[in-house]
């Protein structure tokens, strides 16, 4: 993913390659979904019962060339997850919604 054009948000693999302008942007969400770590406690030690992983999410709504809604679901990591919610507010002029009150506690870096 990058915020760097001016103009569009770029979301890119080996076999696709997807350009949003920033103006047919109109929904930005944030959320998280927690869970115990079930796998490495089996694997490794049954103390990462006791601790939880947070992988955080972003909704990107837009409409296409089409003049269709249509929305992108992206899991982002941990350390990019702020610069990227602030970077997308700025250059699309909307305000980013929150699934709920741990998102924005963790998205504002509070």
């Amino acid at each position: 993913m990058s915020t760097t054009d001016e103009d569009v948000f770029l979301f890119q693999t080996k076999e696709v390659t997807v350009q949003i302008p920033y103006q047919k942007i109109n929904v930005l969400e944030y959320g998280q979904r927690v869970s115990r770590r079930y796998a490495e406690a089996l694997l490794i030690s049954p103390m990462f019962l006791l601790t939880k992983t947070r992988k955080h999410y972003l909704t990107i709504g837009f409409t296409d060339s089409q003049g269709k809604q249509q929305a992108m679901i992206f899991e982002v990591g941990k350390g990019d997850i702020r610069s990227l919610l602030v970077s997308l507010e700025a250059k699309t002029g909307r305000r980013l919604e929150y699934q709920d009150d741990d998102a924005r506690h963790s998205g504002k870096g509070s």
